[in-house]
């Protein structure tokens, strides 16, 4: 069965892009995923479910699930015959599509995470991803104008999916907090290492706390605005104690954005339950760290 692994996600700086032809089920049930890149899934068989920013969306064969940079993903569950393709997006690339793509309605991808396609519009897209693939694994030596071209076959795949998405542009108009809910999901991704205060994001999004707090909870069928920013912190510290086996914790409080260690482990076990030290001890059977990096600072209150 195909997975993820460290290395392969790093290849997409390399490559600008990354495709997996055909994953088995999801990876994980029990873990939240935030990736630094975004990353087209299209439905080949089966059906699933899955949580986005906190909202459960239901994926059955041919449906294109779009996860932008930040946001957060939780799967819940999947058939047995259940599988996907993959195609991740440097932030590099992304960049560059926005700027060179006709159509500039980039929202729509997070009002509408999940795009249904015809068999033939799904078939359409992965020819296109073939074509991705072949120019994204010559080298710049082999075909100097690499880089342009992939760009150019990737903003054609943007705009045909623009266009097989036009019949389902009346339905998100109609969702009028659907907006809202995902420019502040987009402003949380950005800033929560500056603030984790409703009320530094309700000016931002130039309304009260009161008003956000509804369009909040009218999204996520219940969910407060400080809980789902709680979520996404503790799902970004765990992220990085995940992949940072040998980081003290007062180094992840601190690349989290708090000031103080103390006052992280005390945030991380009021939202999760458990100390950040049980968290990262259930990862790893033994966890060694470097030489005098335990100690007074890495003990939590």
């Amino acid at each position: 069965m195909p997975t993820y692994r460290e290395p392969q996600l790093q290849s997409v700086e390399q490559t600008d892009i990354l495709i997996v032809r055909e994953m088995h089920c999801f990876f994980d049930f029990k873990k939240d995923y935030v990736f630094p890149h975004t990353i087209l899934t299209l439905i080949l068989s089966g059906s699933a479910q899955a949580m986005y920013d906190g909202q459960i969306f239901n994926h059955h064969k041919n449906d294109l699930a779009i996860i932008l940079p930040g946001h957060v993903m939780h799967p819940l569950d999947c058939t047995d015959d259940f599988t996907y393709a993959l195609l991740f997006i440097s932030p590099k690339m992304l960049d560059d599509l926005r700027f060179h793509t006709f159509s500039h309605d980039h929202e729509k991808f997070n009002n509408a995470p999940v795009c249904s396609l015809t068999d033939d519009q799904a078939a359409h897209l992965l020819s296109i991803a073939d074509q991705l693939e072949t120019i994204a694994n010559l080298t710049d030596k082999e075909f100097p104008h690499r880089y342009q071209t992939l760009l150019a076959q990737l903003a054609v795949g943007y705009e045909f999916l623009n266009y097989y998405r036009r019949d389902q542009d009346r339905q998100w108009a109609e969702n009028r907090y659907a907006d809202t809910f995902n420019r502040f999901c987009d402003l949380v991704a950005k800033h929560y290492r500056e603030s984790r205060e409703v009320k530094y994001y309700a000016e931002l999004l130039d309304l009260t706390p009161k008003h956000l707090s509804k369009v909040i909870r009218t999204a996520t069928n219940g969910l407060s605005p400080v809980e789902w920013i709680e979520q996404y912190v503790t799902t970004q510290a765990k992220r990085l104690i995940e992949a940072r086996a040998r980081q003290t914790l007062q180094e992840t409080a601190y690349m989290l954005g708090f000031t103080e260690p103390t006052s992280f482990y005390r945030y991380f076990k009021r939202v999760t339950g458990m100390t950040a030290k049980q968290y990262r001890d259930s990862l790893f059977d033994k966890f060694t760290a470097p030489v005098g990096a335990t100690g007074r600072a890495d003990r939590e209150k």
